[in-house]
This record gives C-alpha cells, sequence and structure tokens, in this order.
C-alpha cells in the first residue's frame, strides 16, 4: 500500500511516539463486508510460485435473483477491498460503492479480490527485479490471474468473459502490476485503473513505447498530491507518454488530487469515478 516515502515518514513517526512513552493504541477493527461479498472456501496454487492465494468476490445487487451476466472488475490487495477487519488501515469500500453504483447509475459488476501475499507482496506485484526486494514475481502472478482466476471465475459465476468487459485495478505496487497487466494482456483487458502506481519499482516500465496498447484501451491513472514528488513526477511523464500517441486522448484520464495522500481512503474516494468513466458507454 505504501511507497518508499511514505514508509519512511509512518516508521518516523512511530519512533517518536515509542521513545515519548505514547503509543498510539491499536486500531479497532470491525468486519464490514456487506452481504454480497463472499470468500471462496478453498485457496488458489499459484503456477510456479509454490504459494497459495485467498479470492474474495463480489456479486452485484439482484445477483442471485437474475440470469443476467456481468462485467468483471480484477482487483489486487483483496483483504483491503471489503472488509475492514482484514484490511491493513482501512478498506476501499468496493461493495459499498458498487452497491450505490448499482442504485444510482445501473453500473453492475463483479470484483474479484486477489489477496496480496503479505512479505511477498513487493515482489508479487512487480514484473521486475528489485535490488532491494528481490527477483520480479509479477509475471507468474498475473499468468495465475490470467490462466488460473479467471477460468474458474468464468466457469463458477454469470460473467461476461470477452477482453470489453474485462478490467483490471490496483494501488501503490497494485497500480504498477495492473498497468503491466493490461500490457501484457491485452487480449484479456481492455481497461485498467491504475492508481498511485509504483513506476520506481520497475523503471522499464515506464517506456510506454515498449509494447503498444489496442486504440480502444481505456487506462484510468490516479495520483494524490501528497504522495512524494517521485511519484507524482513518474505518473505526469507517463500520461505524457501516453498521451504522445500511444492511446486516443478519449481512452486516457489522469486524475490528480492535490490534498490526497498514499492511502485507502483516498483510493475510496477515487473509486466510482473511476468506475464511471471505465465502464461507460
Amino acid at each position: 500500500m505504501i511507497g518508499r516515502r511514505t514508509l519512511a515518514l509512518a516508521a518516523g513517526a512511530a519512533l517518536l511516539l515509542n521513545l515519548a512513552g505514547c503509543a498510539a493504541p491499536p486500531r479497532v477493527k470491525t468486519h464490514t463486508a456487506l452481504p454480497g461479498v463472499e470468500v471462496l472456501p478453498t485457496a488458489l496454487d499459484i503456477p510456479g510460485l509454490d504459494r497459495q492465494r485467498q479470492l474474495r468476490i463480489y456479486l452485484p445487487p439482484g445477483y442471485a435473483q437474475s440470469s443476467e451476466r456481468y462485467p468483471v472488475l480484477y482487483m489486487h490487495d483483496g483483504q483491503n477491498l471489503f472488509d475492514d477487519f482484514t484490511s491493513y488501515v482501512g478498506e476501499w469500500g468496493v461493495d459499498e460503492t458498487l452497491d450505490e453504483l448499482a442504485r444510482s447509475h445501473g453500473l453492475k459488476l463483479i470484483v474479484v479480490g486477489i489477496d496480496n501475499g503479505g512479505d511477498k507482496r513487493m515482489t508479487e506485484l512487480n514484473p521486475a527485479d528489485h535490488p532491494q526486494f528481490g527477483k520480479g514475481e509479477g509475471a507468474e502472478y498475473m499468468r495465475f490471474i490470467v490462466e488460473v482466476v479467471k477460468p474458474l471465475i468464468d466457469r463458477q459465476y454469470r460473467t461476461r468473459p470477452e477482453r470489453e468487459h474485462t478490467a483490471v485495478m490496483g494501488s501503490s505496487m497494485g497500480g504498477l502490476i495492473s498497468h503491466y497487466a493490461i500490457q501484457q494482456y491485452p487480449q484479456v483487458f481492455s481497461k485498467a485503473g491504475i492508481f498511485s502506481p509504483s513506476y520506481w519499482a520497475a523503471p522499464a516500465l515506464r517506456d510506454a513505447t515498449q509494447r503498444p496498447l489496442p486504440a480502444d484501451a481505456r487506462l484510468y491513472l490516479y495520483m494524490g498530491g501528497r504522495e512524494g514528488a517521485e511519484m507524482n513526477r513518474d505518473v505526469r511523464q507517463m500520461v505524457t507518454a501516453l498521451s504522445g500517441g500511444a492511446l486516443p486522448a478519449e481512452q486516457l484520464r489522469f486524475s490528480a488530487q492535490p490534498k490526497a495522500d498514499h492511502n485507502e481512503a483516498a483510493w475510496r474516494t477515487e473509486f466510482g469515478p473511476a468506475l464511471l468513466w471505465l465502464f461507460r458507454p
């Protein structure tokens, strides 16, 4: 969830609190997931990584009573999407937001949340090797989503499996791997929500011309002004590169929120507008 600057600031603040003998009390967590959220009873094996991963599924209002098929949004860091109890520092409120968008705009999606790997998160969500964090496992992680998770979801749920109805979204390292996903698998994903992307972790991905995107791809990039100069510079450079002909202007949206921090509360606020743009008719 956090970039290098945020991590350093948080560590420094915690140290000061401890030295002063006034460490903040632990945050009291409660379960907040709505009835439309379910957790698959069996974790799935990730081929090539010798570990398993849990899936959390959001189904839109009226799913059980209808025969309708729905677009699907694949999201990373599943623990932080629906339930405050399982979240790191708060949840995205994906279920609350989508229930409201179903009522107000008729937008109904299935969301598949893939849990992060805890101490493996920095490598699983990075398609590149990194001198500090180690060998990137993003290629294996995305292959797992494309070859294991998506076929399972398409079998077990009433999805619209075509690429034009399939999106991927995440924040921080999840934003990075979401950009990689639509770049590497344009035949699977036609839309990507790229929130606060950690481009610093995979410099090669900054080259927007490395793997051209289909002209109908939609990319929604977002960055908060308080997320650090490096991250803001990187995302603006990416927007400039994509705007230089890699995508038609109407297929790219960049949202900059000057007072926003690098956290779930900021991403929760941006989530609804991003969905309405990505899935607009």
